[in-house]
């Protein structure tokens, strides 16, 4: 969430309106109140697991800093933030394999110049060596940015991350054309954390997203956290061009309800947007337990079919799954 670091479409786009609908009578499933409920819960759901786009894995001494950053969180979010997964890397594997999360994002983001490619060598060795992981990759705006995403989708990536409030740059910034050009070419999603909570940056926000869909309107975003707190503006965005959509990264938790509630005409309209809403968590770096993201989204009470996107067909359908329609 917050900054932990210093640390073929030739088609016209589709801009269409996402009617906004009631929510669904509440499901009859209980809520996952452990971890240990999860696997139980989507299998009620009649899923093939959990298609989660929003998981972060680093280098060692990088996640040591962004741990470190977190333990100081009263301080920068006036609030405690307890790592709930505090733990080795073949660890936080294994627990998300035993929750049902089909396959692994390594989400890595750089906060200054000259960061960005070998983070993508790392996150290309991350894909490379662990069973069933999303190859990954990000980007900054500078010189040969353009280069080094046409590198990243040779080799395989399938999964961009982007972090403005951390990177202190604007997404409209020209540096990154020849990036959008070769991102909205290649289709593949660009989960971006724009949002101005829980720590607004001197970028965040949807002002700047909008004008870089304005010139890319076939991008695929993936707005991270419903663009906290400004939801209702990045939900514009997501009515207003085809191929963008929000995850639910920590939104609706206790933790975030403290600060960035969702309000009720907003859930509301969340019900019309289920083909855009796509599981997110951010796992390792959360202060409650994995099945706490998933209860929080089925409080809602938009419906068993609701939970079905969001929790699998959405996710899957943007990251190329092979039982996307399981």
């Amino acid at each position: 969430m917050g900054g932990p670091l210093s640390a073929s479409l030739d088609a016209e786009p589709e801009c269409r309106s996402v009617a906004v609908v009631a929510p669904s009578p509440s499901s009859q499933l209980a809520a996952p109140r452990s971890d240990a409920d999860v696997p139980a819960y989507w299998r009620a759901l009649g899923l093939p697991g959990l298609a989660d786009i929003h998981v972060h894995f680093l280098p060692e001494p990088m996640l040591a800093k962004v741990w470190a950053y977190f333990d100081q969180a009263q301080e920068h979010y006036g609030q405690p933030w307890p790592i709930h997964y505090r733990d080795d890397e073949a660890t936080r594997i294994a627990t998300l394999r035993a929750l049902g999360v089909r396959a692994i994002p390594a989400l890595a983001y750089p906060h200054k110049p000259g960061m960005a490619q070998w983070l993508n060598e790392w996150c290309a060795e991350f894909a490379r060596r662990v069973e069933g992981a999303v190859h990954c990759a990000t980007l900054f705006p500078e010189a040969g940015v353009g280069e080094q995403v046409e590198r990243s989708l040779r080799q395989g990536a399938r999964l961009f991350k982007m972090h403005v409030q951390v990177g202190g740059y604007s997404p409209d910034d020209p540096l990154l054309d020849p990036a959008w050009e070769a991102l909205e070419r290649a289709g593949k999603p660009v989960v971006l954390h724009a949002g101005s909570a829980p720590k607004e940056g001197a970028y965040t926000g949807p002002k700047a997203v909008a004008a870089v869909l304005d010139r890319y309107p076939r991008l695929t975003f993936v707005i991270a956290h419903l663009g906290m707190d400004e939801y209702d503006a990045f939900a514009d965005l997501a009515e207003a061009f085809p191929r963008v959509h929000l995850d639910t990264t920590m939104a609706g938790t206790d933790f975030s309800n403290r600060f960035a509630p969702l309000p009720p005409a907003y859930v509301e309209r969340l019900a019309g947007l289920g083909d855009r809403v796509v599981l997110g968590t951010d796992f390792p770096n959360i202060p409650h337990p994995y099945a706490h993201q998933l209860e929080a989204l089925h409080r809602l009470g938009l419906g068993d079919d609701w939970m079905r996107k969001v929790l699998w067909h959405n996710g899957a359908r943007l990251l190329g799954l092979e039982d996307a329609d399981a």
